[in-house]
């Protein structure tokens, strides 16, 4: 094992010991679409982008926000429209505050188009959805 993968070994256990219990996942169908961007004398650039699921399984909502801050590029994020089909992996905010209720979004994959923000494995995505769905009929 070299040594960055012993560093990326590292940083992955200590993001998971601090976050384990606030990390989840949504998936479902986008609601609403906000994105706002912004630019501070074209050298600070953010992007802030606010999307509310309907979940596949319950009567409520989700609230969701996802935040990106670079210099001198533009932040990027995947085309998300009204209807779309996806998946959301984020953070939970945290309990008595402000934010509560929303999750922070680290990766967001689109069904519809195929796309996601950060790639990942999808067999993983689909190993997970067959074996929920065995849980289900059991």
């Amino acid at each position: 094992m070299g040594f960055k993968e012993k560093m990326t070994g590292y940083f992955q256990e200590a993001y998971l010991e601090k976050y384990k219990d606030r990390m989840t996942s949504t998936a479902g169908t986008v609601l609403s679409v906000k994105i706002e961007e912004k630019s501070i004398l074209g050298i600070f650039r953010t992007i802030t982008a606010y999307l509310i699921i309907k979940p596949e399984v319950g009567k409520g909502v989700v609230k969701t926000q996802y935040k990106a801050r670079k210099w001198f590029k533009k932040p990027t994020f995947i085309d998300v429209k009204q209807g779309h089909k996806v998946i959301i992996m984020g953070i939970t905010g945290i309990k008595g505050k402000e934010d509560s209720e929303v999750i922070t979004i680290s990766n967001i994959a689109n069904l519809t188009t195929k796309k996601d923000l950060h790639p990942f494995d999808h067999s993983q995505l689909k190993k997970a959805r067959q074996q929920a769905t065995k849980f289900r009929v059991r």
